[in-house]
């Protein structure tokens, strides 16, 4: 067995069943270690949190949580590599993402959906949420001015050639399977996508231990 925190193999065993490291002095469980680990790889399987739970025997609410934190930090990792590599944004898209129960609504304004834009560097997809659009001042060129918004979108030449256009329908497809997301939340979902659409699956579960395991 070896360490999951600094990875060494010299690891010796407690009274109490748990296991402490001689490197680095952290003690922890075996089968709590064996638990993150599965629920990791589950997340990873974009298996959700009722179904993880229900496979492993845990509670849901503890998985959910978990679920959570790994969208945090993969969020602050994307966020880290993205600001600390040179970058080559001259491909980019503004898109608007509306809701499941937006799209529901037959009344839909564009001023309700997320606002979001996406740059294509170094091979990958980053994205920032902005602000909401601000409604026009006079309220009966509304959706006029909406109809312009939807043909005078930001974006640069050759954005359609780029993943980009790939990942707005892989952000749509998945992000039908929750019912509901929260405006305070959306943002680590979203980071979620793009975490998963960025890299490979062995890739991902590596990144994670290694930053829950931190």
């Amino acid at each position: 067995m070896i360490c999951p925190y600094c990875n060494s193999k010299r690891i010796y065993h407690l009274k109490d069943e748990n296991k402490k490291c001689s490197v680095c002095k952290r003690k922890f469980s075996p089968r709590k270690i064996d638990t993150d680990l599965r629920v990791i790889e589950f997340f990873c399987n974009n298996i959700n949190a009722n179904s993880c739970a229900n496979r492993l025997k845990l509670n849901y609410r503890t998985v959910q949580n978990r679920y959570m934190l790994f969208r945090k930090l993969v969020a602050y990792y994307l966020e880290e590599q993205h600001y600390s590599s040179i970058l080559d944004n001259s491909s980019y898209e503004e898109y608007y993402y509306f809701t499941n129960r937006q799209k529901r609504d037959k009344k839909r304004s564009l001023y309700e959906a997320v606002n979001i834009i996406g740059f294509y560097s170094n091979r990958k997809v980053f994205t920032l949420l902005m602000p909401k659009l601000r409604r026009y001042d006079r309220g009966e060129d509304n959706k006029s001015f909406e109809n312009y918004l939807k043909w005078h979108k930001i974006y640069s030449q050759y954005a359609y050639s780029t993943p980009l256009s790939v990942f707005w329908k892989y952000l749509e497809e998945n992000l039908k399977k929750y019912k509901g997301i929260t405006e305070d939340n959306f943002f680590y979902y979203l980071k979620e996508c793009e975490f998963k659409f960025n890299y490979l699956q062995n890739m991902q579960i590596e990144i994670i231990k290694k930053l829950y395991f931190k």
